[in-house]
């Protein structure tokens, strides 16, 4: 197993529906710190208030990387306000967020409205998708109170109303949801826009992460995917690579093992020579 910095992907797309795109992103590996924003307020008033969270979280966190995420997203629902207050966008633009915060060890997963962050744990079966937010929506609220079963909550008429968004005006303070965890080997955290999830299923998603190689070929068959079936709002994903994963010369290797113990006859001196020689290999290059 190697640590290494994160490897990331990223992609945003205006749809099929609309001329402009009121989503936004922000990748900064160097500081552990990814983000998805959607806008709202219509055009030249969303894309303000995306771009304000965009661009607050990420002067707070180069200025102090010791500023919670809970914190600086706080900061960007005051800076919405006030940017609105003195003629900056609108007055009632607003944003959802969703944001990772990540270092070698653990990763925290912070978000206002109803983008999402999905945990991607590959296995030998195929891997397991867990949402890792909870969103900030009406529906959400039929759910937890018990009016509506989990599974019509995707098919509910009413699924895009949110409760809360940073900038309304209505709240002094946001309330921040946060999770906190240890980053295992292999794992995949995807960050993305309503526009992904209102057009591609949970099972779709696990089935595409599934079937990917590496985030970059799994953000093109999601993004392809969302177009596909219907693309009726802007869609901006981001899928961040655990940094601990396996050696990829070790996996390499360990694919031979099998057609050495199988094709050489194990009375053989060259398979010995051979398997000793791959054994200590792959001890070094494991524990090195």
């Amino acid at each position: 197993m190697t640590i290494s910095q994160l490897e990331y992907s990223a992609a945003s797309h205006p749809g099929l529906m609309r001329d402009n795109n009121e989503d936004c992103f922000l990748s900064r590996p160097e500081q552990g710190l990814w983000l998805v924003a959607d806008g709202m307020g219509g055009h030249e008033a969303g894309e303000v208030a995306s771009a304000i969270v965009r661009d607050t979280i990420a002067r707070e966190i180069q200025s102090d990387p010791d500023i919670s995420l809970i914190d600086s997203i706080q900061n960007a629902h005051t800076s919405i306000l006030h940017s609105a207050s003195v003629g900056i966008g609108a007055l009632g633009m607003g944003s959802t967020v969703v944001a990772l915060k990540s270092n070698s060890e653990k990763y925290q997963v912070a978000w206002v409205g109803d983008s999402r962050a999905y945990l991607w744990t590959p296995s030998r079966e195929g891997g397991r998708l867990e949402q890792l937010s909870t969103d900030h929506s009406y529906v959400q609220m039929l759910v937890e109170t018990g009016v509506i079963r989990p599974e019509d909550a995707d098919t509910h008429p009413e699924k895009n109303i949110i409760t809360q968004c940073l900038g309304m005006q209505e709240l002094d303070k946001v309330k921040v949801d946060h999770v906190e965890h240890n980053w295992q080997k292999n794992q995949w955290i995807l960050l993305c826009s309503d526009g992904l999830t209102d057009e591609v299923s949970d099972q779709t998603i696990a089935q595409i992460l599934s079937e990917s190689n590496d985030c970059l070929a799994a953000v093109d068959q999601l993004l392809h995917a969302a177009l596909t079936s219907g693309g009726r709002d802007n869609i901006t994903l981001q899928i961040i690579e655990s940094p601990l994963h396996d050696n990829p010369l070790r996996k390499g290797l360990l694919q031979w093992v099998p057609y050495l113990t199988g094709n050489i006859k194990t009375d053989s001196w060259i398979f010995g020579g051979a398997l000793a020689s791959l054994l200590g290999l792959l001890v070094y290059i494991t524990y090195f």
